[in-house]
C-alpha cells in the first residue's frame, strides 16, 4: 500500500493500480530532483518527463478522468484535479528544458498526488460508489525496468 494508510482497505484493493501509478510519479518526481541536484544535463532529464508523460501519465489521467473523477460528479475537488492535470500537462508539453520548469513539474505533481490520496479518494470511499478499476486498467510495467539512461543514479 502507498505513504496513505488514510484510505480503507477496501479503497485502496479498488484503487490499487492507480495508488501504484501515483508511487511511479512520486518516484519521477524524487527522480528530477537527484537530476537537478546533480547537475545532470536537463535534456536528459526532459527525455525521461517526455517518455514518462507519454507511456505512464496520460494513461493514468484517462483512467482518472473517464471512471474515477465521475463517482464524485462535478465538484470543487474535482474542478482541482482537473486543473491539476491541466497544468502538469502544460509543464511537461513544455518543449523547453529549463531548471526552473522541472522544479514546478515535480513540485506540482507531488502535491496533486498527496490531494488526490488524501482528499478525493478518500471522498470517493465515503460516497461508496467504487469502480473496480482493476478490470479497465492494465497494470504497467514500471519505469525502472524500461528506460536505460537512469540519470538520477549519476
Amino acid at each position: 500500500m502507498t505513504y496513505n494508510s488514510k484510505i480503507t482497505a477496501k479503497t485502496s484493493s479498488f484503487l490499487k493500480p492507480v495508488m501504484q501509478e501515483h508511487e511511479q510519479a512520486l518516484q519521477l518526481c524524487e527522480r528530477i530532483r537527484m537530476g537537478l541536484r546533480n547537475e545532470v544535463d536537463l535534456l536528459r532529464i526532459r527525455a525521461y518527463t517526455d517518455w514518462f508523460l507519454t507511456t505512464y501519465l496520460e494513461p493514468h489521467f484517462e483512467i482518472e478522468e473517464k471512471y474515477i473523477f465521475p463517482i464524485l460528479g462535478s465538484n470543487a475537488r474535482v474542478k482541482r484535479a482537473l486543473a491539476n492535470h491541466r497544468r502538469i500537462r502544460k509543464l511537461l508539453s513544455c518543449s523547453c528544458e529549463n531548471e526552473k520548469v522541472l522544479n514546478l513539474l515535480e513540485e506540482e505533481l507531488a502535491s496533486h498526488i498527496r490531494f488526490e490520496e488524501n482528499v478525493l479518494f478518500r471522498e470517493i470511499s465515503r460516497a461508496g460508489k467504487l469502480v473496480e478499476i482493476k478490470k479497465l486498467h492494465q497494470a504497467a510495467v514500471s519505469p525502472n525496468e524500461e528506460w536505460e539512461d537512469r540519470f538520477w543514479q549519476a
